[in-house]
């Protein structure tokens, strides 16, 4: 199960190279490539380049991004700073170090370019660089042992606001010992030990959170994300935000003098997902002032949406989330409150559909921000005091971030089915390129169109999803297909560029993803669709986009495969629970006994509000463990992939599948990725999960007539 949140998903799938290969997103969907060209190879992992996180410059001149690899020789991800002038005349690559470098961000001044990179340090954790844009080496100003996760510049530059990891520096709850234990250096975080007879020894892991473990961090103990100040003149730091919570995306009032950040507090904030805004002045010692207080989680950092200042400090915009019971099934929107608190309006609240990401215009009259919309994702403006919706970018040019510049000009970062993310200059309606990473790659292959999708499920509700076609797609020819489906449950297929997607197409697959009951695009209902009943519907509604592609003729029935990642991959197991039409299946890092769950993943909030204790609601727990209980009914081949340290959807639950297959006598087969986390990030192992899909498809999708286009 994926815990990316709905309008965020466009967001994570921009960023490429940093997890499950998904990036871009995507302009005209019914329009295909010149035929010109060679296939898309699965070596071309390796020249992909993942464009982010867009910068204007003070003068608003140009615009600094990050640009992230896949490096083969290092098998590691690497990414580099780069600025592009704002006329797109020149390129610049302003990092080039082996580490990563990322978050890039120009003094108010414009002499310096700030960023975030593990280089040089012996901890390898992100630390705080100044890069003076004059020229020389870039110097590290910080050395804080729990590492820097995000920062801001102060508007006179003399100071900049850190959010600091603070795994050392622990503050204990009331009542107890100066010195707690500590989850953190027994297994996951860190190494410290004690020693004893010549030999170094692991301390135990003491455990007393409910939430005691997290994907990718491991188990948890006191630490928390704080907000530091640190200043640039006498390179101190001083802790602005003490105490046992976490606290994060910190912004300066344009006058300096206070900081707007997020913060998730109450008796056990384990217990809940209430993110809440809050203000302080920007000084040691201050105390912080609660803003919003609503039951649903605001500015939620899952959600990359900070709170953010109107050019006169008045007013704050931040997202509103939705009712808590509903979690990440509910709408998340674009909210207004004052900077002295007051009841919010919300600007965006007719739409019913998730708005992330708020800017102020430079003249504060309104906001910026970005649409999610049944596979679209537009930059689009409303009035602050609200009102009607403008949206900025056409349908089928799908935005994942953006940058508001001097004089109102925008940098956006689009992508469209034939063309990865870049940044891009918003003139008038009219995009014009600025990064141009990747324009060398896709003049050189040739790759498949991709065609949007309608029709309608088994109980009449109307369906939304894609297809793609092999290059040099022949029409009344019948393509063995492939039906991908995503992860969430609450996401949604775009208009994107899809690297798994093409490089199934070039190696003759006819590609169909639906967007079923559950995913977001199409309001709260249709994302409340599937709540506490996994795999009812949004199973009808994946078959459904199987059937259509048959009907018109272009998918073989007798050739059908299908896979996904996460709950994509759940899925897929409860479709080939529930249907034997499929010859081949791939499930990656998902769960089919859902109460192998309960206490051996991060998600223990999510099953107590969505399915009740097990002991309390034993039916919801078992009717959503179907494919499991029920696994006698599958007879498609199935393969099971997962990462060994997964925390979001831990191997047992793949490694339980596997066995039931086996057992059964069903051609199985369970690839394990050493160190992963849910996210399989390793450069080699991308590659390796490709091929695997590959190879396992055309074991059984292929026949000896068949050609590779």
């Amino acid at each position: 199960m994926d815990r990316v949140t709905p309008a965020a998903a466009s967001v994570v799938a921009s960023l490429l190279l940093a997890g499950y290969l998904a990036g871009g997103v995507a302009a005209a969907s019914s329009g295909g490539p010149a035929a010109a060209g060679r296939a898309l190879a699965l070596d071309d992992l390796f020249t992909l380049r993942g464009v982010s996180d867009p910068q204007f410059s003070p003068d608003g001149e140009w615009v600094a991004f990050t640009v992230s690899r896949l490096d083969r020789k290092t098998d590691k991800n690497d990414s580099d700073i780069w600025m592009a002038s704002w006329d797109g005349t020149r390129r610049l690559r302003m990092t080039s170090s082996a580490a990563s470098e990322h978050t890039p961000r120009f003094s108010p001044d414009g002499r310096y370019l700030a960023f975030l990179s593990d280089r040089s340090y012996e901890k390898e954790t992100d630390q705080l660089w100044l890069l003076h844009r004059a020229g020389g080496e870039a110097e590290r100003v910080t050395e804080l042992e729990g590492g820097v996760s995000g920062f801001a510049w102060s508007p006179d530059g003399r100071q900049v606001v850190l959010v600091v990891d603070d795994t050392k520096v622990k503050t204990p709850l009331a009542g107890e010992p100066d010195t707690p234990e500590s989850a953190a250096g027994g297994i996951e975080k860190g190494d410290e030990k004690e020693k004893g007879e010549g030999k170094e020894r692991p301390r135990p892991i003491v455990l007393d959170r409910l939430q005691f473990k997290q994907d990718t961090v491991g188990y948890l103990g006191k630490e928390r994300s704080r907000i530091h100040l640190f200043d640039l003149a006498t390179r101190k730091t001083v802790v602005l935000t003490p105490g046992p919570y976490d606290h994060d995306l910190p912004a300066w009032s344009p006058d300096g003098t206070s900081l707007a950040f997020v913060s998730k507090r109450g008796e056990d904030p384990d217990r809940h997902s209430n993110w809440d805004v809050f203000v302080m002045k920007a000084r040691h010692g201050a105390g912080a002032a609660q803003l919003t207080r609503s039951a649903g989680s605001d500015s939620d950092p899952d959600y990359e949406s900070g709170p953010a200042w109107s050019p006169d400090g008045a007013s704050l915009a931040y997202l509103h989330g939705g009712a808590p019971e509903k979690m990440w099934y509910g709408i998340v929107q674009v909210a207004v409150i004052g900077a002295a608190g007051g009841e919010p309006g919300l600007p965006t609240k007719v739409l019913d559909r998730n708005t992330i990401r708020p800017r102020w215009s430079p003249d504060g009259r309104s906001l910026l921000f970005i649409l999610e919309d049944d596979g679209e994702s537009s930059l689009a403006r409303v009035p602050a005091a609200g009102g009607a919706v403008e949206r900025l970018t056409a349908a089928g040019e799908v935005v994942s971030d953006y940058a508001v510049g001097p004089e109102g000009r925008l940098a956006v970062l689009v992508s469209t089915p034939s063309a990865p993310a870049e940044v891009m200059a918003l003139e008038q309606g009219s995009l014009r390129p600025l990064s141009r990473q990747n324009d060398e790659l896709m003049r050189e292959i040739r790759l498949g169109a991709t065609e949007t999708l309608r029709f309608t499920s088994a109980d009449g509700t109307g369906i939304g999803g894609f297809v793609v076609k092999p290059p040099g797609y022949e029409a009344g020819r019948r393509y063995p297909a492939i039906l991908r489906i995503h992860g969430g449950p609450v996401g949604q297929y775009d208009h994107s560029f899809q690297f798994d997607w093409q490089l199934f197409a070039a190696h003759g697959y006819l590609v169909v993803a639906a967007n079923p009951r559950g995913s977001s695009g199409r309001g709260e209902n249709f994302q409340m669709a599937i709540f506490a009943n996994w795999g009812s519907v949004d199973v009808q509604d994946v078959l459904a986009a199987v059937d259509h592609v048959a009907e018109r003729g272009m998918a073989d029935s007798d050739r059908l495969g299908l896979g996904g990642w996460s709950y994509g991959g759940m899925l897929t197991n409860y479709t080939i629970a529930r249907d034997t039409r499929f010859k081949a299946a791939v499930s990656g890092s998902s769960i089919s006994n859902i109460l192998a769950g309960y206490g051996t993943d991060h998600y223990i909030r999510e099953y107590e509000l969505e399915l009740g204790r097990p002991w309390e609601n034993l039916e919801a727990w078992l009717r959503n463990s179907y494919p499991f209980l029920h696994a006698d009914r599958i007879v498609t081949p199935t393969l099971f992939l997962c990462g060994q340290n997964d925390v979001n959807v831990p191997l047992i639950a793949s490694e339980q599948m596997y066995q039931a297959l086996r057992s059964l006598g069903v051609d199985t087969q369970l690839v394990i990725y050493p160190g992963q986390y849910h996210g399989i990030k390793r450069p080699s192992f991308q590659r390796d999960r490709l091929q695997r899909y590959l190879d396992w498809y055309d074991r059984y999708l292929k026949t000896d007539h068949d050609s590779r286009p």
